[in-house]
């Protein structure tokens, strides 16, 4: 991967040309030190919105927040710990004593890891569930009050799940065990390694079935004006796959995977122009999904068929609930 060269751009400064001024526009990013969340970051600083990064703290954190400043960008840092449900309980309550009176215009669930070993949280649950999707879960929960003043202040608020093409097929079942404190128990790591990627694969569905479930329940609520998005990357050289490496995916299933999605991958600019379309494009509605057209192909970002199951939503929706202890999800 040191040899590897980085892929042409070609869709995205395109893309950003169509998307209207973001200025007086509040938006807020998990996991953006680098990679896709870092990308949106930049646009929407450079379109005119404030951005708050959500990150953990760190020195790649504060090298991020310079890089903003430093480009003459709004952006402050909020330090937010997925693995941590108190971490995003705290960063919750600081954003809503910083932000009660300007809202969240835009809520980017960016954040993920990938084939990671199968270890628990210091809350129990598996470590790419809780980062990926339950600690997402439970910010949103933790933030909807910004997002409904904004939502009055401006027509509308967005949230934005990232969710990824090893979602698996349309249809595939969401299992409880795996939103469930069973970390370190959900298979191990033992040869050939398919397990990782199967918590992989869980987590990056609960990303797409928490967002349907999401519009279901908020536009049930009267004067709703929150959306719920839903975007993929595609195979994107983001510097995902060098984290899997370094947490100890360097098995030869690991290698297999991470090898051929650097053959199939655009680049890191053209794998973030999903959750930018979905942030900052005009006219997006509710429930829809972007991403590449083919699955498992580079291309541009595009409207995709809805991939709706009734039972998978509901108990995500339910199995979250109880995982992050949240009674009404609605009353922060």
């Amino acid at each position: 991967m040191s040899n590897h060269t980085p892929p042409q751009t070609q869709y995205f400064n395109h893309l950003v040309e169509t998307f209207p001024s973001m200025a007086g526009k509040m938006v807020m990013i998990t996991g953006c030190t680098s990679g896709t969340g870092l990308v949106l970051a930049r646009t929407c600083g450079k379109l005119g919105a404030k951005v708050v990064m959500l990150n953990r703290p760190s020195a790649r954190a504060d090298k991020a927040l310079k890089a903003m400043l430093d480009a003459g960008y709004d952006a402050v840092l909020v330090p937010c710990d997925l693995s941590s449900f108190e971490s995003v309980r705290a960063a919750g309550k600081a954003l809503r004593e910083q932000f009660a009176t300007s809202g969240c215009d835009v809520l980017c669930n960016n954040a993920g890891i990938m084939g990671m070993p199968d270890s628990a949280t210091v809350d129990g649950f598996d470590v790419q569930m809780q980062a990926n999707h339950l600690s997402h879960f439970l910010l949103t929960h933790e933030i909807w009050p910004l997002l409904e003043k904004s939502g009055e202040l401006h027509g509308e608020a967005r949230v934005i799940n990232h969710s990824s093409g090893a979602r698996g097929q349309p249809g595939a079942p969401v299992q409880a065990k795996y939103l469930q404190p069973n970390g370190g128990k959900l298979g191990g790591d033992r040869f050939p390694g398919m397990q990782k990627w199967k918590r992989y694969q869980q987590s990056k569905l609960a990303n797409l079935m928490f967002t349907y479930a999401l519009h279901d329940h908020a536009t049930a609520r009267p004067g709703n004006r929150v959306k719920s998005l839903c975007a993929h990357p595609g195979p994107t050289d983001s510097g995902l796959q060098g984290k899997t490496t370094k947490a100890g995916g360097d098995g030869w299933l690991d290698r297999y995977i991470i090898n051929r999605t650097l053959k199939a991958a655009h680049s890191v600019e053209d794998g973030a122009s999903g959750i930018a379309r979905c942030a900052c494009e005009a006219g997006v509605e509710s429930g829809q999904f972007y991403g590449p057209e083919r699955k498992g192909k580079a291309g541009p970002a595009v409207l995709l068929p809805a991939e709706r199951n009734a039972e998978n939503e509901r108990l995500l929706w339910d199995e979250s609930l109880k995982a992050t202890g949240v009674a009404d999800f609605f009353a922060a």
